[in-house]
């Protein structure tokens, strides 16, 4: 047998094989080869046959699965980028004055009700004032007594004086013979206690007036007034009830000073109160005008915090503008804080800076980065490739993009997605 018949009989320049025509090609060539007598050829066959699946296996598990990679892309865009917080609050008056009494006593009249609008100096309500009445006309009397005793002792160190006066003259008339010392020095401590004595009555007369501006203060808080220019925006008493201010002054209207400026005071988050300044633009919501957004101000950013359920807030106040009285003392509100805002700026997704390739995709590029730096993924006809960005700020969504090697229209990868 000539044994040159026995190799496989090579392909004809210029054709190929196809994967539908591979397995007969094998079967021929393991049948040539169990028909060669030496075990070493045997050998040699079987391991060119394996050695020829490997390579098929490899390249159609290689070729085939980056052929069937598909990346999701979004491309690179300029716009405006707006960065806000929200925080929830309530509605409260700028100045809320509780109006009381500081005399125990049965209100006789009330004359303001909830809502009401009322001045400075308006009269809300007034106590019996019977009894403070008597207490003036008792003190007027005691006044009067010592206004009288103060003339009566004025008389009196007169007429001490004048006794002096004449026992001195005559003393010095008749050569200091009449009247004696002992006499004089009587007279002296006359005048003395005299005077002493217009003293006390003047001190007298200062009391009882004193007690009789008290009784007449007393008088007029009697009539409780309002404080300020402002609505009634609670009532507690009403007439014949009794007042008792013996420990603290029992309150008994509120009255806040002008609902056209109101105060917003919301709760901001740890995470954003470092972007949060007086001066920023608010805008905020309320449930009783739902679809209407009101417009605010932050006035003051506070310091100490409050902590409800492991949650640090800290308390804002925003100034409010109510021309038109549709806000309320008590609203809940929700606040959108404006903490920046970007125009014409480069903009990625931020899937696109939380993208990494997958183990198919070469990643050597992905090493630790400076802080405010990120890398994204562009697809380059289609193959990824990685371009280091600085970035600035977010709103969650979109990222503002700094400098780096991109341009607006650069399709980022978002994902990838691989059949199975």
């Amino acid at each position: 047998m000539n044994k040159s018949s026995e190799l496989p009989t090579e392909p004809k320049p210029g054709t190929q094989s196809s994967p539908g025509n591979e397995q007969p090609e094998l079967a021929a060539i393991l049948a040539r080869a169990n028909e060669t007598g030496s075990p070493r050829r045997k050998l040699f066959w079987w391991g060119v046959i394996v050695v020829m699946i490997a390579l098929g296996l490899y390249f159609w598990w290689g070729w085939g699965k980056q052929a069937d990679v598909s990346y999701v892309t979004e491309p690179v865009a300029r716009g405006s980028l707006v960065v806000t917080a929200t925080a929830t609050g309530t509605l409260e008056p700028t100045r809320t004055i509780e109006v009381g009494s500081e005399l125990s006593g049965t209100l006789q009249d009330v004359f303001v009700q909830e809502n009401d609008i009322v001045e400075l100096g308006e009269l809300l309500a007034v106590l019996d004032t019977s009894r403070l009445e008597d207490a003036i006309a008792k003190s007027q009397a005691s006044l009067s007594s010592a206004q009288a005793q103060v003339l009566q002792s004025e008389a009196t160190v007169a007429e001490a004086r004048a006794t002096l006066t004449r026992m001195q003259e005559v003393f010095k008339l008749s050569g200091g013979k009449v009247p004696s010392e002992s006499e004089i020095e009587v007279a002296e401590a006359t005048l003395k206690r005299a005077m002493a004595n217009l003293s006390a009555t003047k001190a007298a007369v200062m009391q009882a007036e004193a007690e009789v501006k008290t009784n007449q203060t007393n008088l007029q808080k009697a009539q409780i007034k309002s404080p300020v220019n402002g609505v009634v925006l609670t009532r507690e008493v009403e007439p014949g009830n009794t007042v008792v201010a013996a420990m603290s002054t029992p309150v008994l209207f509120t009255i806040a000073e002008d609902l056209r400026q109101m105060e917003l005071r919301v709760s901001v988050d740890e995470a954003d109160v470092a972007t949060v300044s007086p001066g920023q633009a608010v805008s905020f919501t309320v449930s009783a005008w739902p679809g209407r957004q009101f417009p605010a101000s932050i006035e003051r950013v506070g310091l100490g915090s409050t902590i409800t359920d492991n949650v640090v807030t800290y308390k804002t106040i925003l100034r409010v503008d109510n021309d038109d009285l549709a806000l309320r003392p008590g609203m809940t509100a929700t606040a959108t804080i404006t903490t920046a805002e970007r125009e014409n700026v480069l903009l990625v997704p931020n899937a696109a800076l939380r993208y990494r390739p997958s183990d198919s995709v070469d990643d050597s590029t992905d090493d630790p980065l400076p802080s405010r730096q990120s890398r994204v993924w562009r697809l380059d006809g289609d193959q990824p490739e990685a371009v280091a960005v600085t970035v600035g700020i977010s709103n969650g969504r979109l990222t503002e993009v700094l400098s780096g090697d991109l341009q607006v229209g650069d399709a980022v990868i978002l994902g990838q997605e691989t059949p199975e």
